[in-house]
């Protein structure tokens, strides 16, 4: 018999068998597995959700596959299917572990979902658009930066505040390109410390760059990692000002050196921001490696917003117009 069913602890033997691939196997069992908050968080309405969840595909005694989706902190309600597990070629157990948490959320109130997909599985991602109603929308790129050594002024950097939010929230929204920004625009919230930041499976630095006559927000930095060994840098700058990527890069090693000697850092770039493509040519003149291109997909539904219906007449260049107008009627869609 065949079913869907949440994660359990004793699920960990048939979990190593499945992973056992993973060179972080150990990290990725204590983030999903062993979190004390897992249990009770399952019982969370979703607004309130701020863990990754996992679902497992069990076939009588047999785990077929694994999926493991998180949740945003927009009032949209955004999720992320952040890993997808299964043995090789059997991409109808893929689809259907993906079908399931899509209607799940989505019954809870999910707006939309994104997944992250590396073009070498070309197969995976004809199956998220072909059988799961996902649609391409565009890529990121990530950068191993060695061998690289930049100057940089302290003065102009500063740890991030949570009153900062709705800054580099507006910040973050100005730099994705105009018909990206309906499907993948944060909220202020998305950007603020959480209250139980202890228990998340990542550890986050975050600063940004501030001028100091106007003290306006300039550029937005974030520093993630999961292992304290690989460490990824996100940038979201203002198109309008001028910031030296490099002292930026030099900045962030400076900052994992003081808790840790030996790590790699890694830089996103992102093509559906308006700086995607100057990042990646300043990369390549640097010489860094590009180690990962994912294509970004999702799955975002309809919404439909009941207005009231205004009747009269009205005048719109000299013309009369009588009868009734809807002032929106759609919004939301991807397709």
């Amino acid at each position: 018999m065949r079913k869907i069913r949440k994660l359990y602890y004793f699920d960990k033997k048939n979990m190593q068998e499945m992973i056992s691939f993973l060179n972080n196997r150990n990290e990725y069992f204590n983030s999903i597995m062993f979190n004390p908050m897992i249990p009770l968080h399952h019982l969370l309405p979703l607004k309130y959700k701020f863990l990754p969840e996992t679902y497992v595909l069990k076939d009588r005694k047999e785990i077929k596959g694994l999926i493991t989706v998180a949740p945003s902190r927009c009032p949209m309600r955004k999720m992320e299917i952040q890993s997808l597990f299964f043995e090789e070629n059997c991409y109808e157990d893929a689809s259907e572990l993906v079908q399931f948490v899509v209607s799940k959320y989505k019954a809870m109130g999910a707006f939309s979902f994104v997944v992250k997909i590396n073009d070498t599985l070309p197969e995976l991602l004809k199956m998220f658009v072909s059988k799961c109603g996902f649609s391409q929308i565009s890529y990121e790129k990530l950068w191993k930066v060695s061998d690289f050594h930049a100057e940089y002024n302290l003065k102009d950097f500063r740890p991030f505040r949570n009153s900062d939010s709705p800054t580099v929230s507006t910040l973050y929204n100005e730099s994705l390109l105009p018909h990206i920004r309906p499907l993948l625009s944060k909220d202020a919230k998305e950007f603020k410390e959480v209250y139980f930041k202890g228990l998340s499976y990542f550890t986050e630095y975050k600063y940004v760059i501030e001028d100091r006559k106007s003290k306006n927000i300039l550029c937005y930095l974030s520093i993630i990692t999961s292992d304290n060994e690989n460490y990824i840098l996100d940038i979201v700058q203002s198109s309008w000002v001028e910031i030296d990527i490099e002292s930026v890069i030099g900045f962030a090693q400076s900052r994992i050196r003081r808790r840790k000697k030996g790590f790699n850092l890694f830089v996103r770039t992102k093509k559906y921001t308006q700086l995607g493509e100057k990042y990646e040519q300043e990369f390549i003149k640097n010489k860094f490696e590009c180690v990962q291109n994912q294509i970004v997909l999702t799955n975002t539904s309809a919404r439909i917003l009941r207005e009231p219906v205004h009747s009269g007449r009205f005048t719109i260049l000299n013309q009369m117009f009588g009868g009734q107008t809807v002032i929106q009627k759609r919004v939301g869609s991807s397709e």
